[in-house]
């Protein structure tokens, strides 16, 4: 399995951006009030990015040779590929929050100021939920088996 690219996190992003800006626009449109994010949804996000980061640390022992830890390799692909599944989570929320404070921002009155903070609490977590993804999917990368043979692929 690959790590995640930059252009695919950034192309996640902007489809949540669209996303949360039309998907608020729609919902005012409709007559309906403006989705404001709970405070349960950061603080659920930051968790979640602490306890990807918490089961890749295992493995990260174990690739850097610490031999009373064996980890089985299903465990450790799983744990890859939930950090994967973290890091993309996290670019789609993070632009969902970011088209929703957008939206907030383009209103000619501006809602009440709780309203945009929470928006940007959401963006905030789910960037923490991201930053999580990655440093477990660098935790859970094996080193190259021969370090010529690498130096040889990229040439």
């Amino acid at each position: 399995m690959n790590r995640t690219h930059v252009s695919t996190l950034i192309a996640f992003a902007v489809i949540g951006l669209a996303l949360g800006y039309l998907g608020e626009l729609a919902l005012v449109a409709a007559g309906a009030a403006a989705l404001v994010p709970p405070l349960s949804l950061p603080v659920t996000l930051t968790g979640l990015g602490v306890i990807v980061v918490l089961f890749a640390w295992p493995i990260r022992q174990a690739v850097r040779g610490d031999r009373r830890r064996r980890i089985d390799p299903f465990r450790a692909a799983r744990i890859a590929v939930l950090a994967k599944a973290s890091s993309l989570t996290g670019a789609l929320v993070l632009g969902a929050g970011g088209g929703i404070v957008l939206f907030l921002l383009t209103r000619s009155v501006l809602p009440p100021l709780g309203t945009i903070w929470m928006a940007i609490a959401t963006a905030v977590g789910a960037a923490l939920l991201l930053a999580g993804g990655l440093v477990a999917e660098h935790f859970c990368t094996l080193p190259p088996d021969d370090p010529e043979e690498e130096g040889s692929a990229h040439a």
